[in-house]
């Protein structure tokens, strides 16, 4: 019995039991690291972070001839990433690359309204410092240019937004040479418990 233990039990006035260590479990038989780190798609990160999200507003249409009305929401990502193993580190993909893209990716695009440029109903039309918003040839918003972000979708819907970042992502890690990825999911979140998800695979 250690002196710490002795101290304790002669304090309580109680007898201080002795400690029987358990024998030791056997320990599963694992693969050969080797073996591990050749397999492919067997392993995904993800990332969300309460700094992952964008404040933007937005309108969508709708079937037939509805159009929404300007609004917003608090968005909020979560990036799922699967690839190989990488033989000297041990990861699929270190952590910190993830968190600083997409921080860089959720600023391109808060607190602007985010307006779609291959829409077929919505005209968007950049003049001096003003971009000009008609939904079926009707003009209905007129926003400083610098308070918006003009994107490659249809719509921006959360699907086409979650498609969009997930792009972009990809494109990033492409450039920044990041080995061994197959897939990305990145799931968008535009209100609590009501999210949409794209996944994209490298070829």
């Amino acid at each position: 019995m250690n002196l710490e233990a002795h101290a304790e039990a002669t304090s309580r006035n109680t007898v201080a039991q002795p400690v029987v260590a358990a024998a030791a479990a056997p320990s599963p038989s694992l693969p050969p690291a080797e073996d591990v780190m050749q397999r492919r798609g067997q392993f995904r990160v993800s990332v969300t972070k309460d700094d992952l999200v964008f404040a933007s507003a937005h309108f969508i249409t709708f079937a037939g001839h509805r159009c929404e009305g300007l609004h917003g929401h608090n968005y909020r990502a979560r990036v799922t990433i699967e690839g190989e193993l990488d033989r000297d580190t041990g990861w699929v993909i270190d952590f910190v690359e993830v968190k600083r893209i997409m921080r860089r990716l959720c600023g391109e695009i808060d607190h602007l309204v985010l307006l779609p440029l291959e829409s077929t109903r919505i005209g968007v039309v950049e003049g001096g410092e003003t971009v000009k918003v008609a939904v079926d040839g009707q003009p209905r918003y007129v926003f400083p240019r610098r308070d918006c972000a003009l994107l490659p979708i249809p719509n921006t819907t959360v699907e086409m937004l979650a498609r969009l970042l997930a792009d972009r992502l990809r494109a990033a890690l492409d450039t920044a040479g990041v080995p061994g990825l197959t897939a990305i999911e990145m799931e968008l979140e535009e209100n609590f418990g009501q999210s949409a998800a794209c996944r994209l695979t490298w070829k």
